[in-house]
């Protein structure tokens, strides 16, 4: 099968699991098949499918994939002594483990074709991923609370797991109580990191965009904890921030180049 015939496959076996959209028809353009597909991937509950299904899916996942261009972390030089700064898909970053912004259910995003990085990460690691954290939740018997952290694997994405945790949203004035929760996002991916074979990790903006967290102010945490608990830890995990717009870019460019006074990561940790 060749990448078209792979994704008019996927098409016609998530559109049977939809008795609603049965007679729909497949458009013929390239861009309007892969937006569909992508909308069937999103709504789609977690549920067995069978292994043929996942064959084919993981070809077509891991070749769009390859075709986009995957960046590795051995392609990358550091801000400083193993802190990074990469601006570009988190879903092509080939390190231990991404950081996904997860929601308290934390099974991905349902809104067909939304722009968060949940909808991304969950849409190119394949049907699997959404099953995994159905079954975490299940063992867990109530939602994620915010500043935790979970791991799966990465199933079709060129890392080896994702991360998932829950940053604070923050409704009106930005709180004490918003940041230290959003530091403890960053505190729990990394010792949930080093208690699992992961010597690299990729944080996103947690909390930024949809969760409304100042995009500065969160910076400023992300960075802060994980020099501090790099020093108190000694810790020796590779840490890369990844940023999509140019305006975190630019926030983190000028934080990793600047010292910054770290008494709240030295209290946190």
């Amino acid at each position: 099968m060749d990448q078209t015939e792979r994704r008019i496959f996927l098409i016609k076996a998530l559109l049977r699991e939809q008795p609603r959209y049965a007679d729909m028809q497949i458009p013929a353009d390239a861009d309007e098949q892969k937006r569909l597909l992508r909308s069937l991937f999103n709504i789609r509950m977690p549920e067995p499918v069978s292994e043929g299904f996942l064959q084919i899916q993981d070809e077509y996942l891991r070749e769009e994939t390859a075709r986009k261009g995957i960046t590795l972390l051995e392609d990358l030089s550091p801000e400083r002594d193993g802190l990074y700064l990469w601006q570009g898909d988190i879903t092509t970053l080939g390190c231990d483990a991404i950081v996904n912004a997860a929601n308290s259910q934390m099974l991905g995003c349902f809104c067909p074709n939304h722009g968060c990085i949940d909808n991304a990460i969950h849409t190119f690691a394949g049907v699997q991923l959404r099953s995994a954290c159905a079954e975490l939740m299940k063992k867990q018997g109530h939602e994620e609370e915010t500043g935790k952290a979970k791991i799966t694997p990465a199933y079709d994405l060129p890392c080896n797991y994702v991360l998932h945790t829950v940053g604070p949203i923050v409704q009106g004035r930005l709180t004490e109580n918003d940041k230290e929760l959003l530091a403890s996002c960053y505190r729990s991916c990394l010792t949930l990191a080093e208690q699992n074979p992961i010597k690299s990790i990729a944080f996103c903006c947690i909390s930024t965009g949809e969760f409304h967290f100042p995009n500065d102010e969160a910076a400023k945490i992300a960075i802060q904890t994980v020099k501090g608990y790099k020093r108190q830890t000694k810790s020796e995990i590779e840490v890369i921030f990844n940023v999509f717009k140019d305006l975190d870019y630019e926030i983190y460019k000028k934080l990793l180049r600047t010292d910054q006074p770290s008494a709240r990561s030295d209290r946190s940790c």
